[in-house]
């Protein structure tokens, strides 16, 4: 089994940026991708960025330029930097992860980012 806990969130205006944070507790695997998803009132999970042990990230398109995932792997920590926020990135964000051997997909329990126009 595996916990994260996810930390950061907020409100904040338009233009600002918020940092989030993950911490991946419990049986971690080295090989393993941690990252970032979203979820909007009235829409789907998505994807924002996500990074593997060696550093491969993959970000998605609303997420390049202003974003940045970085990760601790001695501390099994993920963080998702957000710059240039906009109303539309209002959502709840919550951190995943996955081992690269092993189909289970974890969730942390959501932040929520709330950003005004």
């Amino acid at each position: 089994q595996v916990q994260l806990v996810e930390s950061g969130g907020g409100l904040v205006q338009a233009g600002g940026s918020l940092r989030l944070s993950c911490a991946a507790s419990g049986r971690i695997f080295s090989i393993n991708t941690m990252g970032w998803y979203r979820q909007a009132p009235g829409k789907q999970r998505e994807l924002v960025a996500t990074m593997d042990s060696y550093g491969i990230t993959n970000y998605v398109d609303f997420a390049k330029g202003r974003s940045t995932i970085s990760r601790d792997n001695a501390k099994a920590t993920a963080s998702l930097q957000m710059n240039s926020l906009k109303p539309e990135d209002t959502a709840v964000y919550y951190c995943y992860y996955k081992e690269r051997t092993r189909p289970r997909e974890y969730w942390g329990q959501g932040t929520q980012v709330t950003v005004s126009s």
